[in-house]
């Protein structure tokens, strides 16, 4: 896949004090069928990064062009992942994580 097709996003979301290690137990066993939800949505190589110091959460993917990601919170399967998490960071009323959209101010590839 060229690099025309996909495009790299980097967001942050907000983890509670104390919830650091929780938050990587959860992750380590994430759920096979909500990895294939979000490949089949366009996402690939997704990483998630944690400022300890701050309690954040700095994350990036890349996803295809054609990406379905704006389907995900409707999922069920999504919806179930994120009452799953909702203990462990700052959420909305209906369940899914705080997030900021953090703009590409530069890029070497």
């Amino acid at each position: 896949m060229s690099a025309k097709q996909v495009e790299q996003i980097a967001f942050r979301m907000f983890l509670n004090p104390g919830c650091e290690q929780e938050y990587q137990a959860r992750h380590d066993a994430l759920w096979p069928e909500l990895g294939a939800l979000l490949k089949a949505a366009g996402v690939s190589d997704y990483s998630i990064f944690l400022d300890a110091q701050n309690h954040v959460l700095f994350a990036t993917l890349k996803r295809r062009h054609d990406h379905t990601m704006d389907a995900l919170p409707a999922h069920p399967l999504m919806q179930r992942w994120w009452r799953h998490m909702a203990d462990l960071m700052r959420t909305h009323a209906d369940g899914s994580p705080v997030v900021e959209a953090m703009p590409c101010l530069f890029h070497l590839e």
